[in-house]
This record gives structure tokens, sequence and C-alpha cells, in this order.
């Protein structure tokens, strides 16, 4: 029984893969911040204070680090700067660095990422050698990945899965965005012409999954259906999953005013990223265009493994 270790177990993404493992057979540990209602499968780690139960972290066959603070909640003050940089650069290199001192480190280490790492870039096509991008996303995503170095230099196989926009009814953007479409009022945002790269919650768990047990998986990721839409497809097609117009636009200005840089570097930014490596690898995507992704997230609450 293959034996792994998951941060970010409760969040969205880790709940449904700590699922989807147990549910194949998989033996799941977790890693978590509060000592309280701890067993023999949790591990305790303190970020800030950089303390690790390194001890039961020895003979695990994998690991798959999650957490991060929610990047689109509100402005981007400079104290929610210092927390994101925490949660993924300060969590990883701690993460990365103990795991490369034990004596019996796992096999793999699965880190997560995001396709902020390639920036604002228009209609270019992205794929997982194309150039670091400008801005605060993604300088953060690389300093992210950066941090796995130390696990990378101890012969670990390290896969840094630079996830898309998820989609699932359970969180994320289209959790918020659904209620208003179903009563008509959704809308393309801003000129809808930049590109949205996604992945339903069912083949990003999969796609977790097959980095898991692929041995020649190694290095960036891109964690996206092979088909990115730009936000006016986007729109249309949730507007007709929903049986409803969508007739009132949001204007770029106006999230500008509200959301100041995290409207710029996320919801108005465009990025056209293909999943390379996962096609090359042999991995099958289930829903690869958007309109029946769209349908069975938001018709189905059950998990397709």
């Amino acid at each position: 029984m293959m034996k792994v270790l998951i941060s970010g177990s409760t969040g969205l993404i880790g709940s449904a893969l700590v699922s989807h493992l147990r549910s194949q057979g998989y033996d799941i540990f977790r890693l978590v911040r509060e000592k309280t209602g701890r067993d023999e499968s949790t591990v305790f780690w303190d970020i800030p204070s950089g303390n690790i139960d390194a001890g039961k972290l020895e003979g695990l066959d994998a690991v798959v680090h999650l957490t991060g603070a929610n990047l689109s909640e509100g402005r981007w003050t400079e104290k929610r700067k210092e927390s994101f940089h925490e949660s993924r650069v300060k969590a990883t290199r701690l993460l990365s660095d103990t795991l490369a001192s034990l004596e019996r480190p796992p096999k793999v280490f699965i880190s997560a990422s995001a396709i902020g790492y390639y920036g604002n870039r228009g209609s270019e096509a992205l794929h997982e050698d194309s150039l670091n991008g400008t801005g605060f996303l993604a300088e953060l995503c690389r300093q992210w990945e950066e941090a796995t170095n130390a696990a990378t230099a101890k012969g670990i196989r390290v896969v840094m899965a630079r996830i898309g926009v998820v989609l699932s009814s359970r969180g994320g953007g289209l959790k918020k965005l659904h209620p208003f479409f179903r009563l008509g009022l959704g809308g393309k945002i801003g000129g809808g012409n930049q590109y949205m790269s996604w992945i339903s919650i069912d083949d990003l768990v999969r796609a977790l999954h097959h980095c898991l047990v692929r041995e020649d998986l190694r290095g960036p990721v891109n964690m996206v259906a092979p088909h990115p839409v730009t936000n006016a497809e986007f729109t249309k097609a949730l507007a007709a999953v929903c049986r409803r117009p969508a007739l009132l636009p949001v204007p770029g200005l106006a999230l500008k005013l509200v959301y100041g840089e995290m409207a710029v570097e996320t919801i108005l930014s465009s990025a056209k990223v293909f999943p390379e490596k996962l096609r090359a690898s042999g991995f099958e995507f289930r829903f690869p265009e958007i309109r029946p992704a769209l349908e069975h997230v938001l018709h189905s609450s059950l998990f397709v493994l």
C-alpha cells in the first residue's frame, strides 16, 4: 500500500484528492497546522516557526503539497502578499528541506504551483518550457517552484503542478459565479478576449494521481485542459448550461478600482496554456471541452474516478 502525505488536505483540491486516492487503496497521511485532533495519520508543522515532525516523514512513498493562502479573496495588501509568500514559498522550502534531510525520503514530491507563472501573455501559446512572466504573481510562482530545489538535489522526483482555473461546484470562482448566471445576471468580464486555462476538479485529481505513478514526469507540469477558452467563450458556455442569457458584462475598469492588482493579475490576465507533458505521457482527459465540463461539475455531485 502506497503511503502518501498530503498538505492542504481539507481544501478544495486536497479533499477531492484524498477521496480519490483512498478509493484507489492508498494509505493517506495529512500534514496539518492544528495540534488538536491529531492521530497517527497526521503530521504537525508550524510554518512561521519552521517546525515540522520530521521523524514522521521517514519512509513515506510520496508527498503532495497543496497548501497556499487564497489569492482571489479581495485586494492584495502588503500583509496579504506576505501571507502568500509564507504559505507558498516558505512552506514549500520548509517541506523540501525537511524531505531532503531524511534517511528514507519519499520517491516523489508533487508541489502545487500555478499558471500564474507565465504572467499576462495574451494569445501566446504557453507550454512547460515557456519563459517566466512578469508581475507579482509570476515572481511568486517562480520562487514557489524554486523552493523545491533541495528535494530535487536529494534525488527525489519533483513535480511542480502548474494548476489552472479549477472548475468545481464546491469552491473556487465557479461556485461564486454560478448563482449570478442562474439568475441571468452573468456576463463577460472586461473585453472578454483574455484566455482562461481551466481544468475540471475530476481531471485535476486524476492528473495528480497520474504524476504520482508516472516516473517519467518531473519538473513543471501544466494541469489544464487541452482547450483553453476566452472569457467570452467561457461566459457563453456557462450561460448555456444555466439556460440563461449572459447580457450583463462587468467592466474591467470597475474590477481594477475594486480589486486593484489582484484583478489585473488574475481576473483580467490572459494565459493560453497547454498540457504538453500530461498528453505526451498518455494522460487522457475526461472533460477536454468547456461545456461538458461545466455540465458535469454543476449537475453532478460525484467525482469521476
